[in-house]
């Protein structure tokens, strides 16, 4: 206690390297847009095909027999929204391609439109399906087009529907029903399967989201790549380095999904479509395997398992609008609680002042209105230390010898001059939280993607192209150095002086939004210091 300044060199080297940790995670694979090799047929793992509870079927009227034309050959349907384009196989029943219109993989304009899935063999689509027992559905059987054209397009305002029919042998038929609306990203799908047999059907029906990995394709390091589960407990995210060694099983899922930092692609299993989740990796593929209840269809009867897909943005303001708390899978982090009343303020800036670098910059302003009390009362603090390290230097050479004693005489003068030891550095403790809230608020929301601010800063989401504006921070955060009153001993001072060149290399990479609040906070601490240094004068 007796040696302030060393335990606000503790911290602070404490908080560098947590947020270097936190903000430096090990950079995981992400996956890129690829077209894998043709030819090779998907299997889905065995393992996601397991199930033991039964679930009753309901009697319906046969329906019409499914005949597969000798001269069959694979057809593609395609869904053109004003918000994507969907292309599915009648192989399977899968989709294999879906790009989002109003997002570009670059800020270019001229950039690609950025593609969730891409594929040009139909066996390696996602939305698979595959049966287990007397339910032999597989995963690249010929389906025929029964109700929808080849070509589906709707306009705002207007919905559709696509039915793709399989005839599966034994008096088994398996629809698969598509439902799209125009203004959504969501996709509501039913897989319907009849039983016109004489006997019993038994088995499982797994459903599959198949996303292609490759580990050679790197990303950037600040958003999390890979599946996502919500159960009735918890959001759990699984690393693909972790999946290579085992699969993960999640019993009675709301959804899961496979994520990257600004997009998804999930299903949610309905009225208990699936009673578990296996996500595994088998062949370059990542699986979230849908697994049913175990089925008994009875001769004559359906039994019809559905799902609500949602393949789009992580918008807060769309996502929230699909329900079963889709919305956690923006991970705000452990700060949600404040990060939440940061976006929101952060918004109503951006909806008067048109530029997203203008609102950061009117956030940051209030943030340091908030805090300004807090910060006088820490420059207040610093310099009442300031004025006792004669007397504080006099105590540890008396009893340099004596640490106890030093403390207690220590404790006994900061007693008697009625100065809290703590009192500088507390006031800044209390703004890490917003630091860390805000940095994730700056990180995952999408609206600052590709959104510009000024001169060479097109893009907020990324680094600054020539690093100018860290290279500024980092010398207004010396500057700020120079006007704080110091009582450190020669060792500490070189320690501190060394932050702003450390902090200078840490925001390197930072998305540049980031950087101009960090930049804009240290002119604001400059402008308070120096009113208040005129005050004390």
């Amino acid at each position: 206690m007796e040696n302030r300044n060393t335990i606000i060199a503790l911290v602070l080297m404490a908080v560098v390297w947590f947020g270097y940790n936190l903000l430096f995670p090990p950079a995981p694979p992400v996956q890129q847009e690829q077209v894998p090799q043709a030819g090779v047929e998907q299997q889905i793992p065995a393992e996601a095909k397991v199930s033991e509870p039964a679930q009753g079927s309901t009697p319906v009227s046969s329906a019409d027999n499914v005949q597969v034309p000798d001269n069959y050959s694979d057809r593609e349907i395609v869904v053109d929204t004003p918000l994507y384009r969907a292309v599915f196989s009648s192989r399977g029943g899968r989709l294999v391609e879906f790009v989002l219109k109003r997002y570009r993989q670059e800020a270019d304009e001229q950039s690609p439109e950025v593609a969730l899935h891409q594929v040009k063999d139909p066996a390696l689509g996602t939305l698979a399906l595959q049966g287990s027992g007397s339910l032999p559905v597989s995963n690249d059987a010929p389906y025929v087009v029964v109700d929808g054209d080849d070509r589906i397009t709707l306009q705002s305002g207007q919905d559709g529907s696509l039915v793709l029919r399989h005839d599966a042998g034994n008096g088994l038929v398996i629809d698969r029903i598509f439902r799209f609306q125009a203004d959504l990203y969501t996709i509501d799908h039913d897989i319907v399967l009849r039983n016109q047999g004489a006997n019993v059907a038994k088995g499982s029906v797994t459903f599959s989201l198949v996303h292609p990995w490759d580990d050679s394709q790197k990303g950037d390091r600040y958003g999390f790549v890979g599946p996502a589960t919500l159960t009735a407990e918890d959001l759990e995210t699984d690393a693909v380095k972790a999946l290579k060694k085992e699969s993960k099983t999640y019993k009675k899922p709301v959804w899961s999904a496979f994520e990257t930092k600004y997009f998804i692609t999930s299903a949610i299993p309905l009225e208990q479509a699936a009673e578990k989740v296996v996500l595994q990796y088998s062949n370059d593929q990542i699986f979230n395997n849908f697994v049913s209840p175990y089925l008994n269809l009875d001769p004559g009867s359906q039994i019809s398992l559905k799902y609500r897909l949602y393949l789009g943005p992580l918008d807060f303001e769309i996502i929230d609008q699909v329900g079963h708390q889709m919305d956690k899978a923006i991970d705000l982090g452990f700060f949600t609680p404040i990060a939440e009343p940061l976006r929101l303020v952060l918004h109503f800036f951006h909806t008067y002042v048109g530029n997203w670098g203008l609102a950061i910059i009117l956030l940051t302003v209030i943030i340091k209105l908030l805090f300004w009390p807090l910060t006088q009362k820490s420059y207040k603090s610093m310099r009442e230390m300031q004025k006792l390290q004669p007397e504080m230097q006099k105590i540890r050479e008396k009893y340099r010898h004596d640490r106890e004693k030093m403390n207690q005489e220590m404790m006994a003068l900061y007693k008697d001059k009625r100065v809290n030891p703590m009192g500088g550095c507390l006031p800044m403790l209390v703004q890490i939280p917003v630091f860390f809230a805000l940095y994730k608020v700056l990180m995952v929301d999408i609206a600052l993607r590709h959104a510009p601010f000024a001169f060479w800063l097109t893009d907020l989401s990324a680094k600054d192209p020539y690093y100018i504006t860290p290279i500024i921070m980092g010398a207004t955060m010396f500057i700020q150095q120079r006007m704080t009153p110091s009582s450190m001993d020669p060792t500490q001072a070189k320690v501190f002086m060394a932050m702003p060149i450390v902090f200078t290399f840490l925001f390197l990479n930072f998305p540049s939004g980031l950087v101009i609040y960090w930049l804009v906070n240290n002119i604001l601490t400059i402008g308070q210091q120096y009113m208040i240094k005129r005050q004390y004068s």
